[in-house]
């Protein structure tokens, strides 16, 4: 279960029944708990609210139960619902069950048995929207070899954690930082970490172009793999292939909705963040893809483990929590994924 609480809707036009559910609930369920006494008043509720179930009586005035839960069928459909009724007849269990109830509960209620069903409802509920949440097609996209982990390891790896489809592109083989073949090793040990597919390119380390081939080159991935967002090197930049690399993937994805700019270790004072991602539960994700890189460990204090989380801990003073990845948002038509914490910077 999430560590959030879980959050119980209970809509009844008695004020003692919705009371005693209430306390059950939130005394022996560790639930919030909010009331609502007509079905009227409960859709305007659930948007705000966001319950992982709903208890609702039957027979209320306005909105019935089950006009209620048809309503919530049509709105939420993923959200389990309870319906509550003093009548016992096989009548009203049909009615309830043909009109998609989860659950069927009668009067006087049995408090062992409403924690026992709300529970399992949450968990139910909980999996059901995890199921249909649309996942992203996530691009990184870097000049060499660890650049990409370095700038957003921790954000890709929160990626992977959400079963996204994720793809690497590495422009060069980055031969002018080391081994060639071992730097494509590396960097294959840690796309399959990731669970993630990586295309290497063998663009000269050093000469990348801003305009013509590497565009090409990218435009040629985009197309394959459709993302939704594309990560990439910031423009702010001393290292003339980060530089081109950001200026090619900006032409590249034009049609996509959503790209960022990650920090690199060669990143100027310029660089200005307008998201902070927290990854307080995937630092030590993002050292252990570092690690994968050890022909560079040796020779780049950038990749030092220490060096990893005090830049982390750094920009989480302005995201919060303990570790934050920097993002600049160039382009954001649609939300960041929503299993991730954003935090947008104030002007």
């Amino acid at each position: 279960m999430s560590e959030e609480p879980p959050r119980v809707l209970v809509v009844d036009d008695d004020p003692d029944v919705a009371l005693l559910v209430k306390t059950v609930l939130e005394r022996r369920a560790g639930c919030v708990v909010e009331l609502a006494e007509d079905g009227r008043t409960a859709v305007e509720r659930v948007t705000a609210f966001r319950p992982d179930v709903v208890v609702t009586d039957i027979e209320m005035p306005g909105l019935s139960g089950l006009e209620l839960l048809a309503e919530l069928r049509r709105t939420v459909p993923n959200v389990p619902v309870v319906v509550m009724t003093a009548h016992v007849s096989v009548e009203y269990a049909v009615s309830a069950l043909r009109a998609q109830a989860d659950e069927f509960l009668t009067k006087p209620l049995d408090n062992a048995r409403l924690v026992e069903s709300v529970t399992r409802l949450i968990e139910e509920g909980r999996r059901r929207r995890e199921e249909a949440k649309p996942r992203e097609v996530v691009l990184a996209i870097g000049a060499h070899p660890d650049d990409v982990e370095i700038g957003v390891g921790g954000l890709l790896a929160a990626h992977a954690g959400a079963q996204d489809e994720i793809t690497i592109l590495t422009l060069s083989r980055g031969a002018r930082g080391g081994d060639a073949d071992n730097r494509q090793d590396e960097s294959l040990a840690a796309a399959e970490m990731l669970g993630a597919r990586l295309f290497m390119k063998d663009l000269v380390d050093t000469e990348i172009s801003g305009g013509g081939s590497t565009v090409r080159l990218i435009e040629e991935v985009v197309q394959e793999i459709q993302p939704t967002i594309v990560y990439t090197h910031s423009s702010h930049d001393r290292h003339q292939d980060h530089r081109a690399v950001s200026e090619a993937t900006i032409v590249a994805t034009r049609r996509v909705g959503t790209v960022a700019c990650y920090q690199s270790p060669s990143s100027t004072i310029d660089f200005r963040p307008t998201r902070f991602v927290r990854i307080d539960h995937y630092l030590d994700d993002k050292l252990r893809l570092l690690e994968r890189f050890g022909s560079q460990t040796a020779s780049r204090e950038y990749l030092e483990p220490d060096f990893v989380t005090a830049t982390a801990r750094y920009w989480s003073r302005f995201g919060g929590g303990t570790a934050v990845e920097p993002l600049e948002v160039v382009r954001e038509t649609a939300e960041f994924i929503g299993a991730h914490e954003y935090t947008r910077r104030e002007s």
